[in-house]
């Protein structure tokens, strides 16, 4: 939660996120009856969640394989110099990438993590030599590929 003014959560927030995270299709009126609450308190607490920023967006988790995009790599990336300027013009040129899910700053001997989806490796390569060795100040990437997903989820440890 970024703004520390916010209330905090009570435990039926909780619980009423850890519904939304995992069941995000699930109605009001479901919801609501899963918390033993009436349908208009519960659309209340999602709608602050939401106006608060702690539902950032509602969204449906698609399965890549179905899509077709069997690989994962996660790239670890080295600029040349990590000056404001250099950072930020990476983080401008990978913003909008679709291939890009996840981009992290990293501490240590790496600046970048990155976790790409695409649909092949031959797609990794023409993305990695079309664009992202093109970046100003990239000096190297390290790019491994997943081959087993063992964990993923995108549901947050609320502990409820």
């Amino acid at each position: 939660m970024e703004n520390s003014s916010a209330s905090p959560l009570d435990t039926l927030d909780l619980r009423l996120l850890d519904i939304l995270q995992r069941h995000g299709a699930l109605s009001v009126a479901e919801v609501a009856s899963q918390l033993k609450l009436s349908t208009t308190t519960c659309w209340r607490r999602i709608q602050q969640l939401e106006s608060s920023g702690i539902i950032k967006a509602r969204v449906a988790l698609l399965d890549r394989h179905a899509l077709g995009l069997d690989v994962t790599m996660f790239a670890h990336v080295k600029l040349a110099t990590t000056g404001r300027d250099a950072l930020a013009r990476f983080e401008e040129a990978i913003r909008d990438r679709a291939e890009v899910l996840e981009c992290y700053t990293l501490t240590g001997e790496w600046d970048f993590l990155l976790k790409i989806v695409t649909k092949n490796i031959k797609a990794y390569e023409a993305f990695y030599l079309d664009h992202l060795s093109r970046i100003p100040h990239v000096q190297s990437v390290n790019s491994a590929v997943a081959v087993t997903v063992i964990k993923e989820s995108t549901a947050l440890p609320l502990g409820v």
